[in-house]
Order: structure tokens, then C-alpha cells, then sequence
């Protein structure tokens, strides 16, 4: 996929590389339950990149060895090349762009504000929309999205892209604010949940038989918690609360590892909050990433599969770890 040839460097204003006083172990990744396994003793938080004004929905392309994330107030997407660390502009016009992930042939797709859409990437760089109405209605603002193993895309609106001109522009809603499924085989698109306030990050478990929602409501009145869905064929069932302690923060994105563990972002409040979760599959707290600013999404990537990449307010930073992304195919 093409990209521009514009350097990054005049933005950088951090420092790269491994955070200030960065001992081995790193106390930042905290463990507090014997079940978070992750940690990898000999490996720090690092910050790999910087300069961005909301960083948002990293993807890595294990063939191509980078790392794709969103800047979406700066209508824009980055790309990091794991051998040289450089960082370029992947794209200049994103349509506010927000969550990314790829598909099963190893295409991009993208949610896009602006444009109120879903669209995929070809290999030849040309863009496909997937979705942009609904019963005849336009999108809110696809928020984030996954693609599972029968290549069906599982997308989240709530329309935070219509809230104001910073992420996108000012509209009103004309749909209720859904999760939904693209179907693969007839590009049909069916609300696969309806009592959302802000549904936002969402993954699913290693075998597919479990979906996890976040609702970022607090934004609107409504709750912070993550719900878990099980997953019958085309449809979920049996909705509950799987985490809720994040008041009066919120978590945004999340992935899960191949020990089914949920991995979510944490901020917007407490400092010392401001990082990563780790959940066991029962919904127990059993570790933290602490970083310097607010996390927005992570994703897992890095030649092994077994980087932690989150993108942070203003930087992005990456996680050596003991396990892979749930989805890991190397």
C-alpha cells in the first residue's frame, strides 16, 4: 500500500526510546494477580513515536513489518517501520480516520469520521467502501471494528466523528448508536446489539465464541464498563458486564491475547491510571501498564506477535511481552 514520502521527523517533540529511569523490571508493568504471565522481566516500556495530537487504532502488517496507526485530529495516518523506527505519513487525507485493523488477506480496514464509513484498502492502494448507510441513513461515525476468521466485520458507531470539527464535523445522528456486522458474502449490514449508549473498542475472544463491547458512554451521562456477548453464529446472546471499574475514567480500545486475557486502554482521569488493563478471561484485574499519558487502543504485533503497541495521546509506545495477540498468525 502506498504511502507518503514525508519525513516525521520535524514533529518528534519526546524523547524516543526507553522511558526516564527505566529499570529491569520495569515497575510500570505491574502485576497483581500470579495469573498475569505476560510480564517479561528484561523488557521496558518504550516510546517509539511522537508528535501526534490524538493518537488512535494501531495495526500491525507482520508482512510488511509496520505499524499503522491514526492521528485523527490531524486528518492523518502514520506508519512506523519496526527495523529503522522511521515514521512517515501513510496517508494525508484520512477523513479523520479512527480505528484500523486488517483482514484476513492482509488488506486494511478503516472507520472513517469524516466520511461516516467503513472502507477497505486494496493491494493496490485504491479504496472500497464497505458501509456508509443503513436502512437508507448515513453512519454516525464508525468507531472501531474487527474482522474474524469468516471475513466478517464487526464495527462499532457511536458517533463521536459528528460531535464537532476536532475528530470530524458537527451532525446530528440520524441512526441509534449500534454495533453491527458487515456480512462478507452480500455486503448486508445487521445491528448485532441495540442498548448501547457509546459503544466503542471491541474484540473477541481467541476462539470467537465470546465478544467484548466497551461502552465509553461516561463521555454522555451513560456507563464506562466493558460488556461480554456470546457469540451464536451471526448474532450475540447472553449480554453482561464484564468489567466496570473505571469510573470516573474510561477504556476505549482493546485486544485480546491467546491465553483469552483482555487487554484494554485506561484514562482520562486518575494519572496514575493512565495505561493499559490486563483481565482475566473471568474479569479479574490481574496487571498494568503504566504509561505517561492517556491510552486510547493498543493492538499486539512485532515479528513474534508478542509487542504490546498502544497509542497514547501524543505518542505511541511499545511493550516486549511473554504472550501474543489472540489472533497471531506470524
Amino acid at each position: 500500500m502506498p504511502e507518503s514520502s514525508q519525513s516525521f521527523g520535524q514533529y518528534a517533540r519526546l524523547p524516543l526510546g526507553p522511558l526516564q529511569d527505566t529499570r529491569y523490571p520495569d515497575s510500570r508493568v505491574e502485576a497483581l494477580d500470579p495469573r498475569f504471565k505476560a510480564r517479561q522481566g528484561n523488557a521496558g516500556i518504550e516510546r517509539i513515536a511522537t508528535g501526534f495530537r490524538w493518537a488512535e487504532g494501531p495495526v500491525y502488517f507482520p508482512a510488511g513489518g509496520y505499524l499503522l496507526w491514526s492521528d485523527i485530529p490531524n486528518n492523518r495516518m502514520l506508519r512506523w517501520l519496526e527495523d529503522d523506527g522511521h515514521v512517515s505519513v501513510f496517508r494525508g487525507q484520512s477523513n479523520f480516520a479512527n480505528g484500523n485493523t486488517s483482514d484476513r488477506e492482509g488488506r486494511l480496514v478503516t472507520c472513517e469520521h469524516d466520511s461516516r464509513r467503513v472502507t477497505r484498502t486494496e493491494v493496490d492502494g485504491s479504496i472500497t467502501v464497505l458501509l456508509d448507510r443503513y436502512q437508507g441513513k448515513p453512519l454516525n461515525g464508525p468507531n472501531d471494528l474487527v474482522v474474524t476468521s469468516d471475513g466478517a466485520i464487526w464495527f462499532t458507531d457511536p458517533g463521536y466523528g459528528i460531535d464537532g470539527p476536532y475528530e470530524g464535523h458537527t451532525a446530528e445522528a440520524e441512526l441509534p448508536r449500534h454495533v453491527y456486522r458487515l456480512d462478507p458474502q452480500t455486503g448486508e449490514a445487521a445491528v448485532v446489539a441495540d442498548d448501547f449508549c457509546r459503544p466503542n473498542g471491541l474484540a473477541f475472544s481467541p476462539d470467537e465464541t465470546k465478544l467484548y463491547v466497551v461502552d465509553s458512554g461516561i463521555t454522555h451521562g451513560g456507563p464506562a464498563h466493558i460488556r461480554v456477548f456470546d457469540v451464536a453464529g451471526t448474532r450475540l446472546t447472553h449480554g453482561r458486564v464484564f468489567a466496570e471499574d473505571f469510573a470516573p475514567g474510561f477504556t476505549d480500545g482493546m485486544r485480546t491475547d491467546a491465553d483469552g486475557n483482555v487487554w484494554c486502554s485506561m484514562g482520562w482521569a486518575d494519572p496514575q491510571e493512565d495505561g493499559v488493563r490486563c483481565y482475566a478471561p473471568d474479569g479479574d484485574l490481574i496487571g498494568k501498564v503504566h504509561l505517561p499519558e492517556t491510552c486510547a487502543n493498543l493492538c499486539f504485533g512485532g515479528k513474534k506477535g508478542h509487542r504490546l503497541f498502544m497509542a497514547a495521546s501524543t505518542s505511541v509506545y511499545a511493550l516486549y511481552l511473554n504472550t501474543t495477540g489472540a489472533a497471531w498468525k506470524g
